[in-house]
């Protein structure tokens, strides 16, 4: 099917969706997830085509990104059944009055429609994507990536079976089988189609979806996250955050980009921090972290010199930049100035150094004293999530299922006229 006939069929799909129950959704998400079980060996067949492929073409850590295995695949079945465990988000009751003619107001919440995710190489995102968009009773066109093609189909084909098992139209989920641009594009300007479009991706494909749809449109971030060891900090809390925050997984967006360090104490933490995200990584057979060092840092360790772009970039890899500061103060101006408004940390012992931090950093999710790599849905207790917002209408930090619907105004009266 073309692209625009996905979108015909997932319209005409969407009032069932939004009219199923509960009991319904669950079901076909149990399904869903039964399914990515049974064909495993289908997918990670698939998956093997796209990594060969990818090879040679895109980072090691965007392999990683694009690679499943099958407790992967588990992770994203289980996924599935924690969405299907919340409460479901359509229908609730937000809020209600009566005016003084009697007339009862209710704003009650409501499925978008449909919803177009365009994304990149990261598979999972195609069962998280559909997962919470059948929860939040909307239809959802999924449009990946070249490299994540062959995985993305096998994994919608086996969630399509759940669907049908469930009794809820399979065109309720559709996979655009054009990689080029011009489907992105088609996705973008789809109006009367598409409900809301969510970009997933690097910054390049987020800002040609921000600039150029004409459907509403959430922006989700490049994540520039930033931790600040502050002169209170514990350093050996400060490393091991730092520590997992860049390395447990550089690819993703939540991972640490960025170092500031209180003056007072970078000439005791910034060789400890080398020692760390180097030397004992060496020693380990661990990928070793490249340090991008300002004046400062370059006067106290050895490293690279950061470039002029350099506190601007998602290295997305085992890269990070380290930036000496005064103060707290100076601190937040820099996040201020160069955070792309994802993920920010400070590490301190001081409380009102740290209120100060979380009250004067404008990012979706700020944190102290722990690792920016809990910005997730999962670990947000909102089951899997659809991206991670850094905007500031209607969403912003992980979108879970409340972020995936509108509202409507429900009016009730008695004959009442104006």
């Amino acid at each position: 099917m073309t692209t625009h006939e996905l979108l015909l069929a997932a319209r005409e799909a969407k009032a069932a969706l939004a009219a199923a129950d509960s009991q319904t959704k669950n079901n076909a998400l149990h399904a869903m997830a039964d399914a990515l079980l049974c064909r495993t060996d289908a997918i990670l067949a698939a998956n093997r085509l796209d990594m060969e492929a990818a090879k040679g073409i895109i980072a090691d850590s965007m392999l990683d990104r694009l690679a499943l295995t099958e407790d992967r695949i588990k992770a994203m079945a289980e996924g599935i059944r924690q969405v299907a465990a919340l409460p479901d988000p359509v229908g609730r009751l937000l809020s209600t009055h009566t005016r003084p003619n009697g007339i009862k107001i209710s704003k009650v919440s409501v499925p978008m429609g449909v919803i177009a995710i365009i994304y990149e190489s990261r598979p999972n995102v195609t069962s998280d994507a559909a997962a919470l968009a059948l929860k939040a009773g909307s239809a959802c066109v999924l449009r990946c990536g070249k490299e994540a093609h062959a995985s993305a189909e096998a994994i919608v084909k086996a969630m399509k079976k759940g669907l049908a098992e469930a009794g809820l139209p399979e065109n309720a989920l559709a996979l655009v089988e054009d990689t080029t641009h011009a489907s992105a594009e088609e996705l973008m300007t789809a109006r009367g189609l598409v409900d809301l479009l969510i970009p997933r991706g690097g910054a390049g494909l987020i800002r040609r979806c921000v600039d150029n749809a004409t459907v509403p449109v959430i922006e989700t971030g490049t994540g520039i996250c930033h931790i600040y060891v502050d002169k209170a900090a514990d350093q050996e809390k400060a490393l091991n955050i730092l520590e997992n925050a860049k390395c447990s997984r550089p690819s993703v967006c939540n991972a640490a980009e960025v170092c500031l360090v209180h003056r007072d104490i970078a000439e005791a933490f910034l060789p400890r921090l080398k020692e760390r995200l180097t030397t004992l990584r060496t020693a380990a057979e661990k990928p070793a972290v490249e340090l991008f060092l300002d004046e400062a840092a370059a006067a106290v360790i050895d490293g690279t010199p950061a470039g002029e772009n350099d506190f601007d970039r998602e290295f997305l890899d085992y890269k990070l930049a380290v930036h000496v500061v005064a103060d707290a103060s100076e601190a937040i101006a820099h996040i201020g100035l160069h955070s792309t408004g994802h993920s920010d940390c400070i590490i301190t012992e001081d409380p009102k150094t740290a209120d100060a931090f979380v009250t004067a950093v404008d990012s979706a999710a700020v944190y102290v004293n722990a690792s920016t790599r809990f910005t997730d849905g999962g670990e947000f207790g909102l089951g899997c999530e659809m991206g991670i917002s850094t905007q500031k209408l209607h969403a912003r930090g992980p979108m879970g299922l409340e972020e995936l619907c509108t509202y409507k105004f429900v009016i009730k009266g008695d004959g009442q006229i104006r």
